[in-house]
């Protein structure tokens, strides 16, 4: 399945050679599909800005089920475009075999490591921004709980998990506290898990059994599934979400705005870009793209309608904390990061 930048989906438009070659781009989505308020819409709208901005004509192809992945990285190779992107863990072994099937294309994945000459990772550490949200989290906290839970044990999802943990603790270690966190233990390596990234009753449910626990703040890294702890949040009443990815503010139906206390950001939009023209420009290459604090890779978003909730003292630690994490005066680690 295949979507122009504002047309509705259409093969014709992935057929043939118009645009093709060095000037035009191909996506291919993950199973969650294109409009997941997650990585696969943000990698999206880099190539729709890098379109916009610097005339590569860009067309993505929506995987729903598995049995598509393969199927369109070979269709996205077929249209004659030079340069691939691949959006996330479940596409890294068909990206490989087109990689080495097709050395004069260039490729890149998001959120997924794939060894080629002609494929560039696209990374997060997001273990950095999430040290932040979870620090954020303990100090807003009015029960001493706080949550977070996962689509699946995956790297890309854990290592948010582990600087939140990581967050919390650096919280309660600055000012005495004991806040509680629920949801993942960054020493096991495990925790909670809807086991899916589409179901949003899922998200419902695990939320759920987290705010019964006494969680007020969640963190879902969850794909859609995050908008089912949303729902409970909004639904439950003095329960905060911070979102992963992109700005869930801007991202979320407008209903959950309330709620919405911050967002773990990855600028993919920004990253998916630069690489796009990389490759028109001949300066291309394999090296890794890292985003980190230090290059504004990643980040915390606006508290916006929350913002009161902050109180000054907490903001001014977070922009302490970030600046010592963006120059390696505060470590953050995680066996999950890039």
């Amino acid at each position: 399945m295949l979507a122009g930048c504002a047309s509705a989906p259409s093969d014709t438009a992935a057929s043939g050679s118009a645009g093709a070659g060095e000037n035009c781009a191909r996506m291919v989505t993950n199973s969650g599909g294109l409009d997941d308020r997650s990585f696969n819409q943000s990698s999206w709208a880099g190539l729709q800005k890098a379109e916009k901005d610097d005339g590569i004509q860009a067309r993505v192809l929506v995987s729903t089920t598995e049995n598509d992945l393969a199927p369109n990285v070979a269709q996205a190779v077929d249209s004659g475009c030079g340069f691939v992107l691949t959006v996330g863990y479940e596409l890294a072994p068909a990206t490989e075999e087109q990689a080495k099937a097709n050395p004069d294309i260039d490729f890149a994945i998001v959120d997924e490591t794939v060894e080629a000459p002609n494929v560039k990772p696209i990374l997060f550490d997001t273990a950095q921004a999430s040290y932040l949200a979870g620090y954020l989290a303990a100090g807003v906290s009015k029960t001493g709980k706080v949550a977070t839970f996962g689509g699946g044990n995956q790297p890309p999802v854990t290592l948010f998990m582990d600087g939140f943990a990581d967050g919390v603790d650096a919280y309660n270690a600055a000012h005495g506290t004991s806040v509680q966190l629920l949801g993942w233990s960054k020493e096991a390596q495990d925790g909670s898990f809807t086991g899916d990234f589409e179901d949003v009753n899922k998200g419902k449910q695990l939320a759920q059994a987290l705010i019964d626990q006494g969680a007020d703040v969640i963190m879902p890294v969850a794909g859609q599934v995050g908008e089912g702890a949303a729902s409970a949040a909004l639904a439950t009443g003095d329960v905060d979400v911070i979102w992963v990815d992109n700005d869930g503010y801007d991202t979320l139906p407008a209903e959950y705005r309330p709620i919405v206390l911050t967002s773990v950001i990855k600028d993919t939009e920004k990253a998916v870009q630069q690489i796009a023209v990389s490759s028109t420009d001949g300066s291309f290459s394999n090296d890794p793209y890292v985003g980190t604090l230090d290059n504004g890779g990643v980040d915390l978003a606006p508290f916006h309608d929350l913002a009161s909730s902050v109180s000054p003292e907490l903001s001014a630690e977070l922009d302490t904390l970030r600046d010592q994490i963006a120059s390696g005066a505060v470590t953050v680690t995680s066996p999950s990061q890039p």
